[in-house]
């Protein structure tokens, strides 16, 4: 089941936490002095942070280097700072085919900045000697690419929290010599952490185990309470072992305010679900869109919670406003086949097998090598009286997936068979997309756009974020905008391919990526140009292209499950022309 290009959802997701945090921040502002409010507009730029390197440290301390990674990530946050997440660079550095633990060079660091339009990279390195413990961070400015002056701080390491948050204050103040925020007010506003469950969180965090995860993460709520990081992480382990009892009450304790908090919603809209709770779901879900809708982007519709909203409301009888979530769905991600494969279910479960076929036909069409959609099609056609279409349909599948290629499905007078196979999202794209920035405030594009580079970036951004919205023609404004100043941007030329490839262009959206590819070669674009070959009957092409992209990021996943179809599909055997010898 494919994804798009990209997405900009979380835009929509930081979004819809400002509108559900926006009485609390309100609060501070007003309540702040002249000096801090004026730096409630003040826009840094977009920070990007690397895990620090132990060069002296005993090994005890090895779990120090994400774990500084993620206090510079929160003490930015608190500031008000634009920042990616831990999970958005570990999403980006398998894109560019590396692992969490690859030893990076800067001219690396930048390039998975550049991807992610990122201002600045943070980076660093600390050592302990005894019981003192000296941290020395970097900044690298992006553009223009320019490496700031290191920064030290030397304290005992029991004092890592003070010691860190003069630290994160002095890089801002050297990023920017008019940053408004003194010392004081830049503590102020950090959560008091004890160290020690700080520790214990970011153990769990690394832990290979579940157990040892668990064990980690409970010490850090029972030492932290009121800290949500340990409450929203607990969940998740919880919620992967499909425990939803247990994950359900860890959820609640996550605030509105918090960068997770949509998700963790989210996933307890899930959980209600798996427990056979359709109308609890419906709820849940439900005031995931109105939120949503109130979001930055006005109207804008994220296509999981359709989906499994539309899932709830079938499975209480209201087939009518499922089909219309579906199809919402279905337009908003045209890659996804799981959307039109739900309402040809319903379609069945209407005795609609006409219909369903059609819905059938369409998610095979998105997922050519996806058995199930195929074996649905054919039973589909075969209900609707249309034998000869069935039998060239079961002709095709045998030449794709071989004789015994088919899942066997029987259906059942209940409907039963019908509700198992509902595809049901666990998760949002929110690890899959190009980022996932986190912050405590919106920004401001006007106060930010006072150079053409910061025009660039920006425009690139709300283009995205149109595109994430079901809005094109907006989008496709946005990317030719910044063509016109900048006729290189690859970033804009494959936004345009996105654009091209929803309006069905296919030859467009390959110039498109092909000029993303004469300014910079990336095993994404490669990747997402061997699709397109693959959807036009062009399998030798798709080939070449996804080679390519494994010689530039040999542990690329896509690129390499996409080699392995590719490997493993038969090709379509030729008949013979003409009369018999």
């Amino acid at each position: 089941m494919g994804r798009p290009f990209f997405s900009a959802r979380y835009l929509v997701l930081l979004s819809t936490v400002f509108i559900l945090g926006i009485t609390s921040v309100a609060a501070r502002q007003s309540a702040s002095t002249p000096r801090a409010a004026s730096s409630a507009a003040y826009q840094p730029g977009i920070y990007l942070v690397f895990p620090f390197e132990n060069v002296g440290g005993s090994p005890r301390l090895d779990w120090l280097g994400e774990g500084l990674e993620e206090l510079t990530i929160q003490r930015l946050r608190g500031a008000g700072v634009q920042v990616y997440s831990h999970a958005g660079r570990l999403v980006e550095l398998e894109q560019n085919g590396l692992s969490r633990s690859s030893k990076l060079s800067r001219a690396t660091m930048l390039h998975v900045a550049e991807d992610l339009d990122a201002d600045f990279v943070v980076f660093g390195r600390f050592t302990a000697n005894g019981t003192a413990l000296t941290i020395e961070s970097r900044i690298l400015r992006v553009n223009p690419a320019r490496l700031l002056p290191a920064l030290r701080e030397t304290g005992p390491l029991d004092s890592l929290m003070d010691l860190h948050s003069r630290l994160a204050w002095r890089m801002l103040s050297a990023s920017d010599r008019n940053y408004a925020l003194s010392l004081a007010e830049f503590t102020k506003r950090q959560r008091r952490l004890r160290l020690d469950a700080f520790e214990h969180y970011i153990r769990g965090l690394s832990a290979s185990e579940d157990d040892a995860r668990l064990r980690e993460l409970r010490e850090a709520a029972r030492l932290e309470p009121d800290w949500p990081e340990p409450d929203f992480a607990l969940g998740e382990v919880y919620f992967a072992r499909r425990d939803c009892d247990s994950a359900i009450p860890w959820y609640a304790r996550v605030p509105k305010t918090h960068g997770r908090y949509v998700e963790a919603v989210f996933a307890t809209g899930v959980c209600r679900l798996l427990l056979g709770q359709p109308d609890r779901a419906e709820e849940v879900f439900t005031s995931l869109q109105e939120a949503l809708k109130k979001s930055m982007v006005s109207g804008a519709d994220l296509p999981e919670i359709l989906n499994d909203l539309a899932i709830a409301r079938a499975r209480q009888g209201k087939t009518s406003a499922a089909q219309t979530d579906l199809r919402r769905a279905a337009e908003l991600d045209p890659a996804e086949d799981d959307y039109p494969f739900n309402l040809g279910l319903l379609a069945l479960q209407a005795n609609d097998a006409a219909a369903a076929a059609d819905y059938f036909r369409e998610a095979a069409a998105r997922e050519p090598d996806n058995p199930e959609d195929r074996a649905l099609l054919i039973l589909s056609l075969e209900k609707a009286d249309k034998k000869t279409e069935a039998d060239q349909e079961r002709e095709t599948a045998t030449e794709t997936f071989g004789p015994n290629g088919l899942p066997a499905i029987r259906l059942d007078s209940k409907g039963e068979t019908l509700a198992r196979l509902n595809r049901l999202k666990t998760e949002l794209d929110v690890t899959a997309l190009r980022g996932e920035i986190e912050s405590a405030e919106p920004s401001s594009s006007e106060a930010a756009a006072d150079s053409s580079a910061d025009t660039f970036v920006l425009r690139l951004r709300r283009g995205r974020q149109e595109l994430s919205a079901g809005n094109p023609d907006a989008a496709e404004k946005e990317f030719r905008a910044v063509l016109a100043a900048d006729p290189s941007s690859p970033a804009a030329h494959r936004g345009l391919a996105e654009i091209d490839r929803r309006r069905g262009k296919m030859d467009d959206a390959v110039k498109e990526l092909q000029a993303s590819l004469e300014t910079r070669d990336s095993a994404v674009v490669r990747t997402m140009l061997a699709k397109i070959y693959l959807e036009q009957k062009k399998p030798d092409l798709a080939r070449g292209e996804v080679e390519k992209a494994l010689k530039l990021a040999p542990n690329y996943t896509e690129a390499k499950q996409l080699l392995e179809h590719l490997q493993n599909s038969k090709p379509p055997e030729k008949k013979p022309r003409g009369g018999a010898l």
